[in-house]
């Protein structure tokens, strides 16, 4: 990760990023800035957002825009894949390899300039199938 001259690691941004690197739930702008208040309870929400977005713009960390579904901010910033509950919306990492080749076969038949590319997989989580196979028995 690398901070340039225009977004220098001010001591709100090493927070927010010390908070997000604790965490694998990729967590929304809320939920970060409740993380990020327990150590600095006078940090505005828009101030945790205004961060979250320089950050992303950055490279710093990952903005995810899955699902239709709030942003989620994700400290990992090299390539991989994620999977979203369908039932609860939690996003999780999935642990395959990144497919590198299908960016220069989608170059190769499109004439674009990839820059990459954005796979999401969708089901439903354990605790969401564990909650409806309970429901079903009871």
């Amino acid at each position: 990760m690398q901070f340039t001259p225009q977004m220098r690691l001010t001591t709100q941004r090493q927070i927010i990023l010390e908070e997000l690197r604790k965490v694998t739930s990729h967590p929304t702008a809320n939920e970060v800035y409740d993380m990020v208040r327990k150590r600095l309870p006078r940090i505005g929400l828009g101030t945790v957002y205004r961060n979250l977005e320089l950050m992303a713009e950055t490279g710093a960390i990952l903005k995810l825009e899955v699902g239709g579904t709030q942003k989620r901010f994700d400290a990992t910033t090299a390539p991989h894949y994620h999977i979203r509950c369908i039932s609860c919306g939690k996003v999780d990492d999935i642990d395959i390899p990144v497919m590198t080749d299908i960016d220069k076969t989608a170059a190769e038949i499109s004439q674009y300039q990839i820059l990459g590319h954005h796979i999401e997989f969708s089901g439903v989580c354990s605790t969401c199938s564990s909650s409806k196979e309970e429901t079903l028995v009871n």
